[in-house]
């Protein structure tokens, strides 16, 4: 169950197919294109791409804030699926999750994201209800940047 209900999700129509917009969006290394808090990503601990258990360093920027994270890989079903946790394992803070459905002869993309547990950090600095509408509205411009990509390049 989300910790203090900070968990939401939307989806958008793009022109493109599932296998590229899932090859675009499990690439970690170009979330810093697509998300307004996170600046970049890269691969840790051997890890090259997207599998189950694979790890990776995300640095983030909200205002004059910033941290860094990182998350473990839980689902990577090319073209279907994109799931991942932040946080240590066993102590996850956050599931972030992309879900790929064929539609029209394209994609429809659904970001979704859950609290697992509300860290005391977010609590002192974004009270979980500012937090989700900060999450929604990050959600809602990250997919409008993989659309714009994806179907500029389709």
């Amino acid at each position: 169950m989300a910790a203090a209900g900070v968990e939401g999700r939307a989806t958008i129509h793009i022109d493109a197919p599932p296998d590229v917009v899932y090859a675009m969006v499990s690439d970690v290394t170009r979330m810093g294109e697509w998300s307004p808090e996170t600046r970049t990503c890269e691969w840790i601990d051997g890890a090259t791409g997207p599998a189950v258990g694979a790890r990776f360093k995300g640095s983030n920027k909200r205002g004059i804030l910033r941290w860094s994270t990182r998350p473990t890989v839980r689902v990577a079903e090319p073209g279907k699926e994109f799931t991942f946790d932040v946080g240590t394992p066993g102590k996850e803070d956050t599931r972030w999750s992309y879900a790929f459905a064929p539609k029209d002869g394209g994609t429809d993309l659904t970001e979704s994201f859950e609290s697992l547990r509300y860290t005391l950090f977010f609590k002192i600095i974004s009270p979980p209800k500012m937090r989700k509408r900060q999450l929604q509205d990050g959600v809602e411009k990250t997919l409008a940047r993989i659309k714009e990509v994806a179907e500029a390049s389709a």
